[in-house]
């Protein structure tokens, strides 16, 4: 397009440098040869080749600065760049700003190592073994550490425990365990206090009990109508034990021995725990090593879901062993 307009303002300027050679030989004057060398930037015998004037005009830089069509050498382009160009060319129209470079067509190892990274990364997309193994076996394994070493799951099966659990319910413990008095404990079967039938139901072979004296206490009752006293001192349990049953509904003087803890259930009435097992080997209580988790939460069924209280309340005014035994 540049080119052209060039050779438009060539031929005009020649045309009228033509009139006025024909105004000078009216007159009677000889036309102005000089003026047609230093225009063309050539000598009179140059002037006279048969090469067209136009095209020899066409071919000279106008502008004395045209980057886009003296810079460095451009590679052939092919029928889709070629079209591309034209357009560009026709879209700049007069404009007195140079005309973009042509786009360098990119070559074929380019395009061959382009080809290559996408395939490569198509191959990387794919969702081989080892991402299902870390996508769906850590998971797993997370899930497995977790129930092994931190939570355990149990299904209540008597009403000893009631109203705190009932028959059903489905408790969730910790396996990191601080043991207080008021907590909520499960047991390995110490010497045989379950049954053949409860001990084949699911959760089979634990007990859940309250923990009510830890190593060295003194756990007293006088019999019905009677609190509970630890170390001497009476503890008030109407939070946890069922409405209307009685703390003991008979006497018994226990000293909590070494490595051992007393449990007794939240339903007296309905509950075989040490107070009745004092014959046994460990005297009825629950060696510390079969103590498995404390509860935490009922998750199951939806409408028994919560947390587990302690109530370790109930105990703060009970002194320790030593102190008790010393007054």
């Amino acid at each position: 397009m540049m080119d052209a307009r060039r050779q438009h303002d060539h031929a005009w300027h020649y045309e009228s440098q033509g009139d006025t050679m024909q105004d000078d030989q009216d007159n009677g004057e000889s036309p102005a040869l000089d003026t047609l060398e230093i225009w063309n930037g050539s000598s009179t015998a140059e002037s006279a080749t048969d090469e067209p004037l136009a095209t020899r005009s066409a071919a000279y830089d106008f502008s004395g600065d045209d980057s886009a069509d003296s810079g460095a050498y451009q590679p052939p382009l092919d029928d889709d760049a070629r079209d591309s160009r034209t357009f560009q060319v026709a879209d700049h129209g007069v404009a007195l700003s140079p005309v973009p470079p042509a786009p360098i067509r990119s070559s074929r190892s380019s395009r061959a190592k382009h080809a290559d990274s996408a395939a490569a990364r198509t191959g990387d997309d794919r969702f081989t073994l080892r991402d299902f193994a870390i996508w769906c076996g850590t998971p797993i394994l997370i899930v497995l550490l977790v129930r092994i070493f931190l939570v355990g799951f149990y299904e209540i099966p008597s009403r000893s425990m009631m109203d705190t659990f009932v028959p059903g319910d489905r408790v969730m413990t910790s396996k990191i365990f601080n043991l207080q008095r008021g907590d909520v404990v499960v047991f390995k079967d110490p010497n045989n206090w379950l049954n053949e039938e409860q001990s084949n139901a699911i959760g089979g072979g634990f007990l859940i009990k309250r923990l009510i004296g830890m190593p060295g206490d003194v756990i007293e009752c006088k019999g019905a109508g009677q609190p509970i006293t630890i170390n001497g001192v009476e503890i008030d349990e109407s939070s946890y034990i069922r409405p209307g049953v009685e703390p003991s509904a008979f006497p018994f003087s226990v000293t909590v021995t070494e490595g051992h803890v007393f449990v007794m259930g939240d339903n007296r009435s309905n509950s075989a725990d040490s107070r009745y097992h004092q014959n046994d080997n460990d005297h009825g209580l629950v060696p510390i090593d079969d103590v498995v988790g404390t509860g935490l939460a009922i998750y199951w069924p939806i409408n028994h879901i919560g947390l587990l209280a302690s109530h370790h309340d109930v105990f703060k005014d009970v002194p320790d062993a030593s102190s008790g035994s010393a007054s």
